[in-house]
């Protein structure tokens, strides 16, 4: 499974989604343009010592991740159709979030496979793109990765 961040203009929102990826067991994917430099130092300083156990993968753009990236292509998002309580994930799954400010274009939203939402009380606008990555990707791997999460804990370790 993989998460997409699609032109990320928040580095510390970048940080914490390494963070969760890492103690998930969840590839990272950026797709560019992002508006914060991405060398290995800026990341460092925002994703700590949890960058190493990650993959992280870029993309030129979204037409060069479209073109490269195989799996369902679904998108979290606030239009979604559909909750993500509703959905049979599989670990071949890309889950893609939006920029904070801005979320994604609408040609986005098209070439996805799914728009999924998470449910939330009315009035509710939306929630940062790293709580909504960590919300989805639990439940996304319940069913396919509990054992092998499992497999890695370390006794006593309730925090990752």
């Amino acid at each position: 499974m993989n998460l997409a961040i699609f032109e990320p203009d928040i580095p510390q929102n970048t940080g914490a989604m390494i963070r969760i990826c890492s103690c998930f067991d969840v590839d990272i994917d950026i797709i560019h343009p992002a508006s914060f430099v991405l060398s290995e130092k800026s990341l460092n300083r925002v994703a700590m010592d949890y960058i190493k156990n990650v993959k992280i993968s870029e993309f030129d753009d979204w037409k060069d991740y479209m073109t490269k990236r195989n799996g369902r292509k679904i998108l979290l998002s606030t239009r979604g159709s559909k909750s993500h309580y509703d959905y049979s994930f599989n670990q071949s799954d890309n889950l893609i979030v939006g920029r904070e400010s801005a979320g994604v274009p609408e040609y986005v939203h098209q070439d996805s496979d799914e728009v999924l939402k998470i449910n939330m009380k009315a009035g509710a606008r939306s929630l940062n793109v790293a709580t909504s990555s960590a919300i989805v990707i639990s439940e996304a791997i319940r069913p396919v990765s509990y054992t092998h999460l499992r497999a890695h804990e370390t006794r006593g370790n309730l925090v990752c």
